[in-house]
């Protein structure tokens, strides 16, 4: 039995639940809300969604998103040139970047190894992080990611591929507990946590 009044309302219902985090009654509650919005702030807000999905590159440097071929980030000569941030996804970017404790770049895999999903080192970013590595002059790969155990798989991962560099290789303090992901931790302790970084070798098991 169809409990909808409109067959356009179950779709645009149906299509916003599929957003993580949006059940149906949720949906609904947003459907109906931008059913009262008059016509233009709706297109503005459908053509903003759609902008996104078909305009936003990501950067052919350090893969986060960006308007530009080269993101703002790696094109302002002002961070250090010589320090990568090795990160998991964007939200970790923007983490980091609201602490104000970080001038260098960044280097987003776009996951991390999970053998369990199906995800192997081919699937991520890091061939991109090697390249970069021997083709510029870095001086320090800074191992930002999330504290668990596929976290700590990916860091062991990327720390063979890199042993041929000469560069620093370093781990964020664990001021983030373990089991703790980058984007939830507080601008202060993920703060500290980049400032005080460890070298990565200190935080192998014995």
């Amino acid at each position: 039995m169809n409990t909808y009044a409109s067959k356009r309302l179950e779709e645009a219902v149906n299509e916003l639940s599929r957003l993580p985090g949006i059940g149906k009654k949720s949906a609904l509650r947003l459907a109906l809300h931008l059913l009262k919005q008059d016509t233009q702030s709706v297109e503005m807000f459908g053509n903003s969604i759609i902008r996104m999905r078909n305009e936003i590159k990501y950067c052919k440097i350090c893969h986060n998103i960006s308007d530009l071929d080269i993101c703002e980030i790696c094109a302002k000569h002002k961070r250090d040139q010589s320090i990568i941030c090795v990160v998991e996804d964007i939200r970790d970017v923007m983490a980091i970047e609201n602490t104000g404790q970080f001038v260098g770049l960044y280097h987003i895999l776009g996951g991390i190894i999970s053998p369990m999903d199906g995800i192997g080192p081919q699937d991520l970013n890091i061939q991109s992080l090697v390249d970069r590595t021997r083709n510029t002059e870095i001086k320090e790969v800074i191992l930002a990611l999330s504290t668990t155990i596929e976290g700590d798989t990916t860091n062991y991962y990327i720390s063979k591929q890199l042993n041929e560099f000469d560069i620093e290789l370093s781990t964020i303090a664990r001021g983030i507990s373990i089991g703790d992901e980058i984007e939830y931790a507080d601008e202060i302790t993920l703060g500290r946590s980049i400032v005080n970084r460890l070298p990565y070798a200190t935080n192998l098991p014995k």
